[in-house]
């Protein structure tokens, strides 16, 4: 695709409180060789050293980025999706890619996914592959698994419980307005972002390249699994009445059951009680046996 009709993109970094991995994300955005691009970092209120490590990160850019132009905002905590907002109301882009502040962004992801939208004017959504890096950047071991594009309309999203990670999503921005935008109240905004999304009309792909080095590490979702359960339940029980409802419902709590089963059996049985046998597969199983008969080791000594 010729520099002049690239569309123009709009990456939005929410940050609350990762003074320690913000740098590197913004480095590694700013680092893209796709040629129309803006950058626009929220600070939602951090109270760590953010906001320098953010300025610090952006005080070169324009000698040393294809970014067009950079915004950087400062507002009261008030949420990610709330962040997420304030930047969609700034942006400019045809098509919106979110960024994690904790993450690294893989080299040519921008131009990958900006001309696949580009060519697939029938997908509002875009996603990819992550790959898994630890607390220092080093990459953690993983089987990869050869795929083709995987692609998703309402009825099969909603049926896989499908969240695009914001790390790994690249939007076109017509859609993301025709539904709103996000829910600031509901503090799971890949969720609810990718059905809204597919709800309107729009299709989902995932692409089987690596767009985004995850970074593991213990203030990941995760890690927050009962906030999870409450905010996906929010946004799964506003299709309570479509066909595709109780897979999706099962899925998303088996999603859920995987850290539950190990940090809290009180909750992994809560969630087990309310899938159904009809709905129970593989990995259902594998959570179920792991309830049953996983013991904490014993040290001797």
């Amino acid at each position: 695709m010729s520099t002049a009709l690239q569309p123009l993109v709009s990456v939005i970094v929410p940050c609350y409180n990762y003074g320690e991995f913000v740098g590197e994300a913004i480095a590694s955005i700013l680092r893209q060789d796709y040629s129309n691009f803006e950058l626009i970092v929220i600070d939602d209120g951090s109270t760590d050293n953010s906001v320098d490590n953010i300025a610090k990160a952006l005080q070169d850019w324009p000698s040393a980025s294809n970014a067009c132009r950079v915004e950087f905002i400062k507002q009261s905590n008030q949420g990610v999706s709330a962040a997420l907002n304030a930047g969609l109301a700034l942006a400019s882009g045809e098509f919106i890619a979110t960024f994690d502040a904790d993450d690294v962004m893989a080299p040519g992801r921008l131009r990958l996914q900006a001309e696949y939208l580009a060519t697939h004017p029938e997908v509002g959504c875009v996603g990819g592959v992550p790959i898994r890096i630890d607390h220092q950047g080093d990459l953690l071991p993983k089987k990869q698994k050869k795929r083709a594009v995987r692609r998703y309309d309402f009825s099969q999203a909603l049926a896989q419980s499908l969240v695009v990670g914001g790390n790994l999503a690249v939007y076109r921005r017509e859609a993301m307005l025709a539904v709103g935008g996000y829910d600031p109240a509901i503090r799971v905004q890949d969720f609810q972002m990718t059905l809204k999304i597919a709800e309107a009309g729009y299709l989902v792909d995932i692409l089987p390249d690596v767009v985004t080095l995850y970074r593991k590490h213990g203030r990941g979702l995760s890690s927050r699994y009962v906030d999870e359960y409450h905010y996906g339940m929010q946004v799964i029980n506003a299709y309570i009445g479509h066909p595709s409802y109780p897979s999706g419902k099962a899925r998303l709590l088996t999603r859920i059951l995987g850290p539950a089963v190990i940090h809290d059996k009180r909750l992994a049985w809560t969630l087990i009680r309310q899938v159904p046998v009809r709905e129970w597969d593989r990995r259902f199983l594998k959570r179920l046996r792991y309830f049953f008969f996983k013991f904490p080791s014993r040290r001797s000594g």
